[in-house]
């Protein structure tokens, strides 16, 4: 068995009083420059402006990752029904890539990478350029006898997986529940990232889930080749789905962090020109990227964005408008799907429509609109494994999961909003933003 599963006295603390077990040779991963960088990248970015404490770092999280997968490959090799049996080569896959899931991340990159510029690669593919430097790829030669094109290729979520593969060999399977583990409906980053968001902004929701209930009832869908849960993890699985959903709701997409989202976002577009700017940002951590859009800011019209997101005084657009796939269905589907410049396009059309309404006069960036990336974020695709060795849908034994599907949880807490510059929002109180919006749209569909 890898060092990494047996016991050690060696450890290293996170929150919430959580020991990681530390091995000579993780040691060594995790004290690299690279990987050391990550201590400078939040793991919630703009969130800490609603919710203070929101400041722990995707170094912090890694860790938490890390003992996650250590925590399931022990659970999964020792299921009385089933074990999982994996080699060293497996196993020590898994735990490096646990390790490394962020190491692309720079500073508020997933919200600079939904509006899609051109000089601003995915994480993904910086990480491949990472592994590949020679300090790490020598590392995971000598240490982990695993190259760095192999840990990249199974990172990258555009990989086809082999459990959607009937045939697949044995040693393709197992990667195929490997992968599953890493990235799921129930994984080892979820189990991680839930539980620490909601300790660090305060609030309860992400931790209201018998983490370790589910861990213990994680199990294999042999037939499809990735990760189940036994019946006795329904509840903690039904709890999961629903912290999750709450988080959403309250935190990653409370109507303020949406705000300082759309701020930030316009930002980076208006600045996106300046001589490669965008690709000096990949290697800084969050106080090197404030203070470079600082000063690229500064005397420009996204100078407000920026000052009110990173200067001496917090100073968030206001919301005057939003509404859900529900509410206001061809609208939100129409916004949803523009490409972030044309949202950009549409917000001065609105602008300059609000100014003729009511006479104030605005400026190009005095109107955001935000919409949430289109794809979905709650995935229900996971098989309970009854006691008689047949699978059923968690979504056909759960009336939880099964309102959350049938509702789309995406379309309930995805809305679309309309900020406004906060000098200006006491001008237009009584206009309707969205029956502006219906008149506007029909010439840009």
């Amino acid at each position: 068995m890898i060092p990494e599963l047996q016991p050690t006295n060696s450890m290293i603390r996170v929150a919430p009083e959580i020991d990681v077990p530390l091995t000579p040779r993780v040691r060594r991963l995790i004290d690299t420059p690279q990987f050391r960088r990550l201590a400078g990248v939040s793991q919630l970015g703009l969130v800490s402006l609603v919710y203070p404490g929101a400041t722990h770092s995707r170094f912090e999280h890694s860790l938490g990752v890390y003992r996650n997968a250590i925590d399931v490959l022990k659970q999964l090799a020792n299921d009385p029904k089933q074990p999982m049996l994996f080699g060293d080569h497996d196993a020590s896959l898994l735990i490096v890539a646990a390790l490394f899931h962020d190491l692309g991340h720079w500073p508020f990159c997933h919200l600079i990478e939904d509006i899609d510029l051109i000089d601003a690669p995915r994480h993904e593919v910086l990480a491949h350029r990472i592994l590949c430097q020679p300090e790490i790829a020598d590392l995971l030669r000598s240490d982990w006898e695993l190259d760095a094109d192999t840990v990249a290729e199974f990172l990258h979520p555009e990989t086809k997986h082999p459990q959607t593969q009937p045939n697949a060999a044995p040693a393709d399977s197992l990667r195929g529940i490997l992968r599953s583990i890493l990235s799921g409906p129930i994984d080892i980053d979820k189990l991680d990232y839930l539980e620490r968001d909601s300790l660090h902004a305060g609030v309860p929701y992400g931790r209201n889930f018998d983490r370790n209930r589910l861990v213990h009832s994680l199990c294999i869908d042999a037939p499809r080749n990735r990760l189940a849960i036994s019946e006795k993890g329904k509840t903690a699985a039904e709890m999961m789905v629903f912290a999750r959903y709450v988080m959403f709701s309250e935190v990653y997409w409370h109507h303020a962090v949406r705000s300082a989202t759309a701020m930030l976002q316009r930002a980076v577009f208006e600045l996106r020109d300046q001589h490669e700017l965008v690709k000096t940002w990949l290697e800084l951590d969050d106080s090197q990227f404030k203070s470079s859009v600082r000063e690229h800011a500064r005397g420009t019209d996204c100078e407000d964005c920026v000052f009110g997101l990173f200067g001496p005084r917090r100073s968030l657009f206001k919301r005057i408008a939003q509404f859900d796939a529900f509410s206001e269905p061809e609208l939100h589907r129409s916004i949803s799907a523009k490409p972030y410049s044309a949202q950009v396009a549409l917000a001065r059309q609105l602008t300059n429509r609000i100014a003729q309404e009511t006479g104030v006069p605005l400026r190009p960036n005095d109107i955001l609109i935000d919409a949430p990336p289109a794809k979905c974020e709650v995935q229900f695709d996971l098989r309970v494994r009854q006691k008689n060795g047949t699978y059923r849908e968690l979504s056909e034994v759960s009336p939880v999961v099964q309102s959350l599907a049938t509702l789309q949880f995406d379309a309930m807490v995805k809305r679309v909003r309309v900020f406004i510059h906060p000098k200006a929002r006491d001008s237009i109180k009584k206009l309707n933003v969205a029956s502006l919006l219906h008149e506007i749209e029909p010439s840009n569909r």
